[in-house]
C-alpha cells in the first residue's frame, strides 16, 4: 500500500480562488480519447451548437459579462464542461458551456450529476453535528472511546471529536491504491474499503499532538463516518441522507458506494495524460470505484442540490444552532488554520465567504458564499487535471468574477 493521492491538497478552497493568466496550448497539441483511435484538435472556439448559454437578472455588483467570458471558451484544453451558478440576495446568474462527451459533442447537460469531491464532507460534518444536537455526540469527547479497536496504544493524547472536523488531529494519511495518475487508474474498478484506509492511517501513529496544528486529510472524515456508523447502528449513506439530504431537499444526490458508474444524465469526466511525443491523450475517467473515499469524497450531486446545501445550511435549516456555529469557528492558537467544520475560510476583496471545494479525477466542483447568503457560487467544472494543484484557468476565472 502506498500513500493517499489526495492527501497533499492542503489548501483546496485557496486554491480553486486564486486568480492566473490564461495561457493558451500550441495550436500543434492533438488531444485524443484513449478507448478508441478518435482524435480532436486542439480546443479552440467552441462551435455554436456547445457555446456558452447562461440566464441572468440585474445585480448590482455582479460582472455578468466577466461570467460569460469565463466559461466562453469551454470546451478547451483546460476543461470539456463547465455548469455555473451565482446567487445571493440581490440576483443570480446561471450558465453552462461544453460537451456532454467528447465523442458525441452534444452540448453538456445543464442539469448533470457529477463528482462532488470532497464537498461531501460538508454533508459529513452536518451529520455529525446534527447527531451532537441529538445528545448522541460529543464534540469534546475522544473518539478512542468511541471506537476503541480502531485506535492502538500509540495514539496516547485523547483526540476529540471536534478536532477530527477541523483537521488538527495528528492522524496521518491512510493507503491508497496508487500513488499517480497510471497506478491509480489501473485500480480504478477495485475496491478498497473504507475501514482499510483508517486501520492503515492508525499503524502510522500520530504525526503531531492533536489540536496543535491543522493538516488537511480525508482520513479525518473518513474516521467521522465510521464514528456515524457506531453511534446510530446505520451506514453512513443511510445517515447523511436522513439528516442532512432530505432536510436540505437534495433530491438528487447520492453515494455510490463500490458503483463506479454515475446515475442519471451526466456529462464525462477525462483527465490529460502527456504522451512521450509530447501530444496530450485525453482518458476517460467517468467510470470508478471511489469507495475508498467514502465520507470524506464519494458523494454525486447536482449544481442545483448543492445551492440548496449551501442556502439552507447557512440559514439554520439543516444544523441548529449552536452547533452550526462550529462550521463558521476555526480552530484557536493554531497558526494559519482556515479549516473549520466542514468549510474553509477565505477573505476576498475584504469580503469573508465560507465554503468547500472538491475534485476527482475529471470533475472539481465548489460551494462558497458569504454568511448572509448576499453572494454565494456553486460550480461543477469537468477539469482535465482535476487532481492538480496547479491553478485551472476556467475555474480562476470563473471565482475571480463570481466573488470580485
Amino acid at each position: 500500500m502506498i500513500s493517499d493521492p489526495s492527501a497533499g491538497t492542503a489548501q483546496p478552497l485557496e486554491q480553486s480562488m486564486r486568480a492566473r493568466t490564461h495561457s493558451v496550448l500550441a495550436a500543434s497539441v492533438v488531444l485524443a480519447l484513449s478507448v478508441g483511435p478518435l482524435a480532436a484538435p486542439a480546443f479552440a472556439a467552441p462551435p455554436a451548437s456547445v457555446a456558452a448559454h447562461a440566464t441572468d437578472r440585474p445585480r448590482d455588483g455582479l460582472d455578468r459579462d466577466a461570467l460569460r467570458a469565463a466559461i466562453d471558451a469551454v470546451p478547451d484544453q483546460h476543461a470539456t464542461a463547465a455548469l455555473v451558478r451565482v446567487g445571493g440576495t440581490d440576483g443570480d446568474w446561471r450558465g453552462n458551456a461544453g460537451v456532454r462527451d467528447l465523442t458525441s459533442g452534444r452540448p453538456a447537460h445543464p442539469n448533470a450529476r457529477f463528482r462532488a469531491g470532497s464537498v461531501t464532507k460538508v454533508v459529513t460534518a452536518a451529520t455529525v453535528l446534527r447527531l451532537a444536537a441529538q445528545d448522541r455526540i460529543d464534540l469534546d469527547a475522544p473518539v478512542q472511546g468511541y471506537l476503541p479497536d480502531l485506535f492502538t496504544p500509540d495514539f496516547e493524547k485523547p483526540i476529540s471529536v471536534r478536532q477530527l472536523l477541523n483537521h488538527t488531529s495528528g492522524i496521518q494519511p491512510g493507503d491508497g491504491l496508487g500513488d499517480d495518475f497510471a497506478e491509480v487508474y489501473a485500480h480504478r474498478f477495485d475496491t478498497l474499503p473504507p475501514q482499510r484506509v483508517a486501520a492503515s492511517a492508525i499503524a502510522k501513529g500520530p504525526e503531531f499532538e492533536p489540536g496543535k496544528q491543522q493538516r488537511y486529510l480525508n482520513i479525518n472524515y473518513t474516521i467521522l463516518g465510521l464514528l456515524i456508523e457506531k453511534v446510530t447502528g446505520r451506514s453512513y449513506a443511510a445517515e447523511a441522507t436522513r439528516l442532512v439530504l432530505r432536510p436540505a431537499g437534495m433530491r438528487h444526490t447520492y453515494f455510490p458506494g463500490t458503483d463506479p458508474r454515475v446515475h442519471g444524465p451526466h456529462n464525462r469526466g477525462y483527465q490529460t495524460v502527456e504522451q512521450p511525443d509530447g501530444t496530450v491523450r485525453l482518458v476517460d475517467v467517468t467510470e470508478w470505484n471511489h469507495a475508498d473515499r467514502w465520507a470524506a469524497g464519494d458523494m454525486i450531486s447536482t449544481l442545483a442540490d448543492l445551492e440548496r446545501l449551501l442556502t439552507e445550511l447557512f440559514e439554520g435549516r439543516v444544523v441548529p444552532q449552536p452547533e452550526l456555529e462550529e462550521m463558521f469557528t476555526t480552530p484557536a492558537g493554531v497558526p494559519g488554520a482556515t479549516h473549520s467544520a466542514g468549510l474553509q475560510r477565505k477573505e476576498v476583496g475584504g469580503e469573508v465567504f465560507w465554503g468547500k471545494s472538491g475534485s476527482r479525477y475529471g470533475y472539481s466542483a465548489l460551494i462558497v458564499g458569504t454568511r448572509d447568503l448576499s453572494r454565494t457560487l456553486v460550480y461543477s467544472v469537468n477539469a482535465t487535471d482535476a487532481k492538480s494543484s496547479d491553478p485551472n484557468p476556467v475555474i480562476d476565472a470563473i471565482t475571480v468574477a463570481a466573488l470580485k
